[in-house]
């Protein structure tokens, strides 16, 4: 089942100690500008159809009346962001209402668009109750929910999930899409542990996929808030159907028509203030020894990256424009012989928000990739749009990893505080500090 984000200034060299090798945003979720948003007032919500990427207006009023989700979806609850309706248990709940603003540092909600994945934290988020016994249950039924996904049986009572994201303006929310469980046996449902005022605890972390359906037909969404099986049957839209009899989906994936991203995405925005606090804490820790985040950001590519191996730190009087190389494995599993190995070279830039990695920094990594050869850089800041937009348009095989994908891999490993960035660099820098001569 599953496991308990004009060229940029460059700064100036700095010298290199010498030492010895060894192997080792929040961003916005609406895709859209404010002209080519498809908006329903507060007033038509009743009626209005549930249209993907679609905004739905809250009340100007104060208070539970204002919620959007209660007028738009019948018998919803009217706080929250897991909203069971018709019962809070698996086969009583015959809609699961997803809802976040996406904006809490240490529970990272959100949704990549280009592969249909919207990953979602459980309601378990302070010390007190064990993992499943939360006041809503929102846990346990999340385990009912990915136990089901291989029984047909147990599939025929797994209630749609529509995902909604609020829009950052009043009680605006943007409807996502209908979403299943992910089908991934090992990342699907992970119980992962946090603690808070030295008190340990689980919560869940939750990967639904959506699934490529444009529009949800609201008699469908009556029919099961009514509890009118039989009619809900006949109204469900075909991707649903298709995955209720044969586990088969079709998920809704949105490849980025613009390939590069700006330097406000690349940077938390000043209202995340875990983030800001957590990229100042890391890039405090080598405001005098800068070449040392080149073992940081080879730790952290691996986070993100865990099939990767045989990374080295490369000797810094020759790195040749690559401050480690290494090899990722693709296919097969650890324990036989198949699968293909791809050699890859990593950059580090530990440099503050006010400075990008410019032309310079991205030519010099380019040129040293050799033939079936990726490139990875990693810095605290952001790449300028120059060279970024060089590096897209050219499809050079580079990866970016700016500084809110940073803050984003270190909140989802529980990362809040400044003295824990520092404990854990300086876990990294223990081990990792030497080079070959």
């Amino acid at each position: 089942m599953h496991g308990a984000s004009d060229p940029d200034p460059t700064p100036p060299e700095v010298p290199k100690p010498e030492v010895h090798r060894r192997t080792h945003a929040y961003k916005s979720l609406n895709p859209h500008s404010a002209q080519e948003e498809r908006r329903f007032a507060f007033s038509e919500l009743a009626s209005a159809p549930l249209i993907v990427d679609a905004i739905y207006g809250g009340s100007g009023v104060v208070g539970h009346g204002a919620d959007p989700l209660c007028r738009l979806i019948p018998r919803c609850p009217n706080q929250g962001g897991f909203r069971a309706i018709g019962g809070q248990s698996f086969g009583k709940c015959t809609i699961l209402v997803l809802s976040s603003s996406g904006a809490d540092a240490d529970w990272p909600d959100q949704l990549d668009s280009e592969t249909g994945v919207y990953t979602y934290y459980g309601d378990n988020k302070a010390p007190g109750h064990e993992l499943h016994s939360t006041p809503k249950k929102g846990n346990q039924l999340l385990a009912d929910l990915f136990a089901a996904i291989t029984i047909v049986a147990d599939r025929q009572h797994t209630p749609p999930i529509l995902v909604f994201t609020k829009t950052g303006r009043g009680r605006d929310v943007i409807f996502r899409g209908l979403a299943v469980p992910s089908q991934n046996q090992e990342e699907g449902l992970v119980a992962i542990w946090r603690q808070t005022h030295g008190k340990r605890f689980q919560n869940y972390r939750a990967r639904f996929e959506i699934l490529k359906c444009q529009q949800i037909p609201r008699e469908w969404i009556s029919a099961l808030a009514g509890g009118d099986t039989k009619q809900a049957t006949e109204l469900a839209p075909a991707v649903w159907k298709k995955w209720i009899t044969s586990g088969a989906r079709d998920i809704l994936r949105a490849p980025k028509t613009v390939q590069h991203r700006s330097k406000e995405q690349q940077l938390p925005s000043a209202s995340d203030a875990k983030s800001v606090v957590l990229l100042a804490a890391l890039r405090s820790c080598f405001a005098h020894n800068p070449h040392d985040f080149e073992f940081v950001a080879a730790e952290i590519f691996r986070m993100i990256e865990p099939r990767v191996f045989d990374l080295e730190i490369t000797k810094m009087s020759a790195d040749g424009g690559r401050d480690a190389i290494g090899r990722i494995r693709i296919g097969g599993d650890e324990s036989d012989s198949d699968g293909i190995y791809v050699d890859f070279a990593l950059e580090a830039k530990a440099y503050s928000e006010s400075t990008g990695v410019g032309v310079k920094d991205t030519s010099r990594l380019i040129s040293r990739l050799r033939h079936r050869q990726f490139g990875v850089i990693v810095t605290t800041s952001y790449v300028g749009t120059q060279a970024y937009k060089e590096i897209r348009e050219d499809a050079h095989p580079v990866v970016i990893i700016a500084a809110s994908d940073i803050a984003r891999i270190l909140r989802s490993r529980g990362f809040s505080t400044k003295a824990e960035v520092q404990k854990w660099v300086d876990g990294v820098l223990a081990v990792g500090t030497i080079r070959s001569p």
